[in-house]
Order: C-alpha cells, then sequence, then structure tokens
C-alpha cells in the first residue's frame, strides 16, 4: 500500500473514533413529548418541555424522531468566529482550534437543510484552504511542536505530520542521507 493510501486510511479511522467518542459524550435536550426509555444501558424519563443531558448519539435518534430538540452549541457562529480569527492571524500563525472541531461542524451540518450546508461549505472551504496552507509551510519548515498542536484539530495534526515527514523524506532524496 502506498504512504497516501495508508495516510488516508489511517485518518479516516482516526477520525472515526474520534467521532465516535463525541457521540458518546452528553448534551442537552428538550423533550417535546413525555417520554420513558427502559434498556439495559439507557434510562430515559422525561416529561414534555424537560431539558436533560443524554448521549449525543442518543439525543441525535430523538432529534431524527423530531421527539426532542438538541440543545447545541451553534456550529454556524463557531465556522463564521474561526474564519475571522484566522484572517487576523496573519499567513504565518495559525488561530486556535478545538480538537474536534470539523466532527462537530459535520455532526452539527448533517442535521440542516441542503441549501443551508451548501451556504457552510463555502466558509468551511475558505477556512481550510487558509489553515491548510499555514498548516504545510509550518509542517515543511519545522517539526510539531506542543504549542502548535493546541492549535491544531486532530485531522490537521495528521496533515501536519504527513506533510512533514514527506518533506523531510524527498530533501533527503534531493540532498542524500546525512545521518
Amino acid at each position: 500500500m502506498t504512504k497516501v493510501g495508508l495516510s488516508k486510511l489511517q485518518l479516516s479511522e482516526l477520525i472515526q473514533v474520534h467521532s465516535i467518542g463525541y457521540r458518546l459524550q452528553d448534551v442537552k435536550v428538550n423533550f417535546g413529548y413525555d417520554l420513558k426509555i427502559e434498556a439495559p444501558t439507557v434510562s430515559i424519563e422525561a416529561k414534555q418541555g424537560e431539558i436533560l443531558s443524554i448521549s449525543r448519539w442518543i439525543a441525535e435518534v430523538l432529534s431524527s424522531e423530531k421527539i426532542a430538540e438538541v440543545q447545541d452549541m451553534d456550529m454556524i457562529v463557531a465556522l463564521k468566529q474561526a474564519v475571522m480569527k484566522e484572517n487576523v492571524q496573519g499567513d504565518f500563525d495559525l488561530s486556535t482550534l478545538e480538537p474536534d472541531f470539523y466532527i462537530k461542524l459535520n455532526s452539527f451540518t448533517q442535521r440542516l437543510p441542503k441549501e443551508d450546508r451548501d451556504k457552510i461549505e463555502s466558509m468551511l472551504n475558505s477556512l481550510i484552504r487558509k489553515r491548510q496552507g499555514k498548516i504545510i509551510r509550518l509542517a515543511d519548515s519545522s517539526k510539531l511542536t506542543s504549542d502548535l498542536a493546541k492549535k491544531l484539530t486532530i485531522e490537521e495534526r495528521t496533515l501536519f505530520e504527513y506533510i512533514h515527514n514527506n518533506s523531510l523524506e524527498f530533501k533527503e532524496q534531493i540532498l542524500g542521507d546525512k545521518s
């Protein structure tokens, strides 16, 4: 398997693992109906209008059935703020994004109508292009420091390492192994 294929597989597995972790976190839910669920690992009893914290995966199921409404952070606002912060940072310094920012954004947008998703995609592409350019420059010139790692999402850390390692390998091929 090529390095590109292996890296893509590793990234998709990494995203999948972090997505599972994200979906296991609690989120506040406003119930639209009285509800009682008893299962071996889940027990929920709620009245109409009540707000409870439950696992996100359960909240997503209840929301898709129009039984409850997820009281989640508005990721459109978070995306707009991220784009603005990234533009303020200039061409060489990265703003800080939460490690699961893209996972949260993807989960949020999946619940939106198609036309709203299209609007968000344009903003997201702008953010990705800006950050990707900065990450490429940084990864080509230095190792991943702990300060820089704190600013990157899990996907961006993988990209950074991939570019850094391939850049080093390229330089070794051209210059010869100096070790």
